[in-house]
């Protein structure tokens, strides 16, 4: 495995691997992804067996901007409005796939739908450039386990399963990016991020409540079986989600023994073994930066286990309350 700088030269490098089907680990300003061929049946099951991922849960694709986008999906109104303002940037749109869209079935689940977006950062927009065509691009980790934001958290997940891992820095906003449903009126949000719902509801007007149950949300596939659960309709919706080795729990009024704290605001408790705050000043922004780093650096053996405090829920809270309480969740 090689991490490389990114120049013109080892991206030429990495799109020629995209087209032979390869898979390379780029940056976005929300997480590190994943990437192949998203028109590539292989590639995209490539995908799903490095990261363990389970094929009913759909990938999003990635793209370089609305022109590329509408050749896949079919924009309406809404969809085109949003695209124009908020791409680049971490909004996903879940829109009806076109009937000669290219794209993998795999990469869509077996749904009649396709998660788009359009990453906000240069390596990553070079990166499908190079590539000359659209990237299936789910976060570069085991399926269910802490989201990447920097290239050595790849390198420490995958060891040498990836030919090449592109550097482009800590990511900025950390987590990962709002999906949004417009196959449905009014659109509902599958999972919170990036972009918040405040923003999107002045864009286009009322949302829908959020899905419930997120193991069985709507959306199957046809000739579904009565007893087989839904699919999901984006990434992130499965309750166990996140997750680190060592065991979360959420809103402690005090310490359990060995346990470490991850924190939020100038109050934390005391009498862990260990403190990160997110943000001491109470920075939301911040908190949402540096929450997947702080998971990975506090999920080690020398502790009995997590600790962490939620956030107010606003904002970029609601996501990441959202990552704290799937990481929390049973798992099975």
């Amino acid at each position: 495995m090689s991490i490389l700088t990114p120049t013109d030269e080892t991206l030429q490098v990495a799109g020629r691997s995209l087209r032979a089907g390869g898979l390379i680990a780029f940056p976005t300003e929300t997480v590190y992804g994943l990437g192949g061929d998203a028109t590539a049946e292989r590639a995209v099951a490539a995908i799903f067996e490095v990261k363990g991922r389970p094929r009913f849960n759909p990938l999003i694709v990635h793209v370089t901007g609305l022109a590329m986008a509408e050749k896949l999906a079919v924009f309406d109104r809404r969809a085109r409005y949003l695209a124009q303002r908020q791409w680049p940037g971490p909004l996903t749109l879940v829109l009806k796939r076109r009937p000669d869209s290219p794209i993998a079935h795999l990469a869509c689940a077996g749904l009649d739908t396709v998660a788009l977006r359009v990453p906000d950062h240069p390596v990553a927009l070079a990166l499908i450039a190079a590539a000359q065509r659209p990237l299936a691009g789910p976060s570069a980790n085991r399926s269910g386990s802490v989201s990447p934001t920097a290239a050595e958290h790849v390198e420490r997940e995958f060891g040498r399963s990836l030919a090449i891992i592109l550097d482009g820095g800590p990511c900025r906003v950390g987590v990962e990016s709002t999906v949004l449903d417009l196959t449905r009126q009014p659109a509902a949000i599958l999972r919170p991020g990036g972009v918040t719902a405040e923003t999107i509801a002045a864009a286009i007007g009322e949302l829908a409540e959020p899905v419930p149950g997120p193991d069985t949300p709507p959306g199957t596939p046809p000739n579904t079986p009565p007893d087989t659960p839904p699919p999901p309709r984006s990434p992130g919706m499965l309750s166990s989600h996140y997750a680190p080795r060592l065991k979360l729990r959420l809103d402690p009024t005090e310490a359990q023994p060995g346990e470490a704290l991850l924190a939020f605001g100038a109050h934390a408790l005391e009498g862990f073994e260990t403190v990160i705050n997110l943000s001491e000043s109470g920075d939301l922004l911040e908190a949402a930066a540096r929450l997947f780093g702080a998971l990975r650096e506090l999920d080690q053996p020398a502790f009995s286990g997590i600790a962490a405090m939620t956030v107010p829920e606003r904002g970029l809270g609601v996501a990441i309350n959202d990552r704290l309480r799937r990481a929390a969740a049973p798992r099975k």
